[in-house]
């Protein structure tokens, strides 16, 4: 479980430099890089709940 947290913070920090060139330069490969790596936070999300909602039982 504190692999994919810190594969998601390791994510976030990729996808704020495409955040910014999205946002400021209108730059439309960096909005598609953004969703991609967003949408790989959100597996690894909903991974991380299986496993709480697992070790909880």
């Amino acid at each position: 479980m504190e692999e994919k947290f810190a594969q998601i913070r390791a994510i976030l920090a990729l996808a704020e430099d495409d955040m910014t060139k999205f946002l400021e330069k209108g730059n439309k490969t960096a909005g598609t890089r953004l969703r991609k790596n967003l949408q790989q936070v959100r597996e690894l999300s909903q991974d991380i709940r299986k496993e709480v909602l697992e070790k909880r039982k």
